[in-house]
C-alpha cells in the first residue's frame, strides 16, 4: 500500500495544517505498522477505510468520491442561471448556481432582457457557490463580454479564444465570488478579469479549477482525479490556493449564507449585557426588513405651528396633510453584494455608459 503520511497525521491530528504535514511526516509504513500492531479496537479493513479517508480530506480540491452515473455537462436551466434582479443604480444582478452548457445563452437572455427595460448602469455577476467542470462553457460566458478575438482558456482539449463581435456587452462587471466558488466558476472569474472585463470582489476561491478524469471503483463508486490543470489565454495556471480577489470582503461563511438566501436581511447580533440594559426592544420586521424607522413628514398644522414659533422661517407646504408616512427603501446587507454595486456605481460616476 501506498498512501501519504498525511492520511494517518489528519485523522489523528485535524488541526495539523498540510504545510505542517508535509515537514514533519515521518515513513509512512513504519507509522501505519506501529498503529495496525498496537491500537486497540481496530481491523485492518477500519485503518484502509480511514487511510483512505484522510486521503479524500487532504486532497479534496483534487480528489473526490462520487457515485451514480457519471456528471453530464448538461444541467437543468434552473441550476445554471439561479437568480436575476435589478437592483437600484439601475444595476443588473445575474447569479449563477452551475457553470454548464447552455449558461451562455442564459445569461445573454438575461442582459437582454435588462438592456430591453432599462438602461443600465452595470451588471454584477455572482458566482458564490457556483461550480460545474465544463470549461468550454466557461469560456462561452466571457466570450459574452468580449469584443476581439483573444485567447481564453486551455483545459487540455487546446487554446480557446473569444470571437471578434460587435454586441459584446460592454458595461462594467463586479463578479462576486467566495470559498465555495470551484473549477469553472473560478475559470470563469479569472478570465474576466485577466481580460481586464472586470473586478472580482469576495474572498478567495476553491482552489479546484483543474481537468479531471473518473475511474471505476470496484464499489460502484468513482474516483474523480485532477490529472491535468487548468490555464489562461496568457498561459498562466490557475492556482490550486484559488483565484484572489481584487477587492477582498471578508464575511462570516454562516451569515454569507444568511445574506444569498436574503440581501437585504438583517442579522441580529448578541449585544453586550451592560450595554443592553434598558435598551427597548426594536422589531426590524416593523421597518421592511432594514434597521431604518419610517421617516415621518410634517403635518400642515405642524408647519403653522412652527411658523408661530419661528416667523420668518421658510416652510415646506407641499406636503399633503393627509399623507403617509414615507418608509426608507430596504438596505443591502449583504456586505459582498453592497460593494459590488457601490463599486458599479462608482464606474458609471466615472465613465458613464451611452444607452444603446
Amino acid at each position: 500500500m501506498v498512501l501519504s503520511f498525511a492520511l494517518v497525521t489528519l485523522l489523528v491530528c485535524p488541526a495539523v495544517t498540510k504545510a505542517e504535514v508535509t515537514n514533519t511526516a515521518p515513513n509512512f509504513k513504519e507509522v501505519y505498522d506501529l498503529i495496525r500492531t498496537h491500537l486497540a479496537g481496530e481491523t485492518q479493513a477500519d485503518l484502509d477505510r480511514a487511510a483512505v479517508q484522510g486521503l479524500l480530506n487532504q486532497l479534496h480540491a483534487k480528489v473526490s468520491l462520487a457515485a451514480g452515473p457519471s456528471e453530464t455537462n448538461s444541467q437543468p436551466a434552473a441550476q445554471l442561471l439561479a437568480k436575476s434582479a435589478l437592483y437600484e443604480g439601475p444595476i443588473g444582478y445575474l447569479r449563477v448556481g452551475h457553470v454548464g452548457k447552455g449558461l451562455a445563452g442564459r445569461i445573454a437572455a438575461g442582459f437582454k432582457e435588462f438592456a430591453n427595460t432599462i438602461h443600465l448602469k452595470g451588471l454584477i455577476l455572482d458566482l458564490r457557490f457556483a461550480d460545474g467542470h465544463d470549461y468550454a462553457a466557461a469560456a462561452s460566458v466571457a466570450d459574452l463580454f468580449l469584443e476581439k478575438e483573444t485567447p481564453l482558456l486551455d483545459w487540455g482539449d487546446g487554446l480557446v479564444s473569444s470571437k471578434a463581435k460587435s454586441d459584446a456587452i460592454s458595461i462594467p462587471v463586479a463578479v462576486l465570488v467566495n470559498q465555495q466558488t470551484a473549477a469553472a466558476a473560478e475559470a470563469l472569474a479569472a478570465i474576466l478579469r485577466d481580460q481586464d472585463r472586470a473586478l472580482v470582489l469576495g474572498s478567495k476561491t476553491a482552489g479546484e479549477a483543474t481537468m479531471a478524469q473518473e475511474f471505476p471503483l470496484s464499489t460502484g463508486q468513482r474516483l474523480r482525479i485532477a490529472t491535468a490543470l487548468v490555464k489562461l489565454g496568457d498561459g498562466a495556471t490557475l492556482s490550486a490556493d484559488g483565484v484572489t480577489p481584487d477587492i477582498q470582503v471578508a464575511v462570516n461563511a454562516e451569515d454569507e449564507k444568511v445574506y444569498y438566501a436574503d440581501p437585504f436581511k438583517e442579522i441580529s447580533k448578541p449585544l453586550n449585557l451592560v450595554a443592553s440594559l434598558g435598551a427597548p426592544a426594536t422589531n426590524s420586521s416593523a421597518n421592511g426588513g432594514t434597521n431604518r424607522t419610517a421617516r415621518i413628514r410634517p403635518t400642515e398644522a405642524d408647519l403653522i405651528r412652527e411658523r408661530k414659533e419661528r416667523p420668518g422661517m421658510e416652510l415646506d407646504y407641499s406636503v399633503s396633510a393627509n399623507r403617509e408616512p414615507e418608509a426608507e427603501k430596504p438596505v443591502i446587507r449583504d456586505p459582498v453584494l453592497g460593494r459590488g454595486l457601490d463599486l458599479i456605481k462608482g464606474i458609471s460616476v466615472l465613465h458613464p455608459s451611452k444607452p444603446s
